[in-house]
């Protein structure tokens, strides 16, 4: 993993490091300021802005000699911005895209890619007329060290081939009020829908989601709930998505083979055993699970931009989980299973 101090360079170093602008420094924003500037190096944060001024400012004092910009627009604009990285709500994503892609400079989105499918497309047709991928999209599950040992053991054949992946997604809690039911799907499942169609390489075609005996933890909101996609190569891939578990962040996932069995170890490094138990750590959120997958795909993405390119999870996945996410709303409404119809797939992401 590339890792190293980021601050304290000599002028040589600074003047080849890849300078970011950072749009919403908001809690993820500010997670990766810190990223940026204290764990790897080869990047730099030198521009920052947020709809709420305040907000940035006080972000911008966290990497050293960033600059606070009025707008998106003059962030993507400003000479020592050589790549945007997009960490605002949803619906503002695809208008920072695509002057973005206007101007030539690699984006890093946080999911979703844009909140419709239709957003989706206008990106990447965008992409498409410029003849080369500029976009990674933050699906950083792809970069987790345990996803890609199961990964590699797919691809190898070595347990034969996959015919169903079993996932399950658990939160502690959500705030109440404030996550919506909607939301297992929009904002949590589709990490679970991304890694599927990543460890299937397939695409899905048809989802059914159906909600069990509530949690009454969670009053009236709609959790847990359970989604089955079916692969249109056939595999089947279920998804458990429980947000107001209590014990802790717990990801699970396995992939049931022709020829055997790979599933995720549990994360903790450590297993304590005595007065006849064994126990082991639960990360209590998904900054803790993931941290190491966050520090490698961006790593991966400032290598790639400083290229002038992307790598990673694409436009075109980002389109595509869009579609599932929205049939999977679809279907937890009607109780019907709904087929996902996606657009020709443009040879840029072949």
């Amino acid at each position: 993993m590339n890792r190293g101090p980021a601050r304290n360079q000599g002028p040589d170093q600074m003047t080849q490091d890849l300078r970011i602008g950072v749009i919403g420094t908001g809690m993820i924003g500010q997670d990766h300021i810190r990223r940026l500037t204290h764990v790897l190096a080869g990047a730099r944060v030198t521009g920052v802005t947020d709809t709420d001024p305040a907000r940035a400012t006080a972000a911008a004092t966290k990497a050293p000699g960033a600059r606070v910009h009025a707008s998106a627009e003059a962030l993507i604009a400003a000479d020592d911005v050589d790549a945007v990285l997009i960490c605002s709500w949803g619906p503002a994503h695809e208008a920072a895209i695509l002057p973005a892609l206007a101007a030539g400079k690699p984006v890093f989105c946080e999911k979703p890619l844009a909140t419709t499918q239709e957003a989706c497309l206008r990106i990447i047709d965008a992409e498409v007329v410029l003849g080369r991928r500029l976009i990674q999209v933050g699906y950083m599950r792809r970069y987790d060290a345990a996803y890609r040992a199961l990964k590699a053991t797919v691809d190898s054949g070595s347990i034969g081939a996959p015919l169903m992946f079993h996932s399950a997604h658990r939160n502690a809690s959500v705030p109440e009020g404030l996550y919506t039911d909607d939301m297992a799907i929009a904002d949590t499942m589709v990490h679970d829908i991304d890694v599927a169609r990543w460890l299937l390489d397939d695409e899905v075609a048809r989802v059914r989601v159906l909600a069990p005996k509530r949690n009454s933890v969670g009053k009236d909101l709609r959790d847990p709930i359970f989604g089955l996609l079916e692969m249109r190569g056939g595999a089947l891939a279920t998804v458990e998505v429980s947000v107001n578990i209590g014990y802790g962040y717990d990801i699970r996932g396995e992939i049931s083979a022709e020829q055997g069995t790979a599933e995720l170890a549990e994360s903790n490094p450590l297993v304590v055993k005595g007065n006849g138990q064994f126990a082991g750590r639960v990360p209590a959120d998904w900054r803790e699970r993931f941290i190491a997958a966050y520090d490698a795909e961006f790593a991966s993405w400032i290598a790639a931009a400083r290229d002038g390119g992307a790598t990673g999870p694409s436009a075109w996945d980002g389109y595509a989980i869009q579609a599932v996410s929205d049939a999977g709303i679809e279907a937890a409404r009607t109780g019907e299973t709904v087929a996902v119809t996606l657009v020709e797939k443009p040879a840029l992401y072949a």
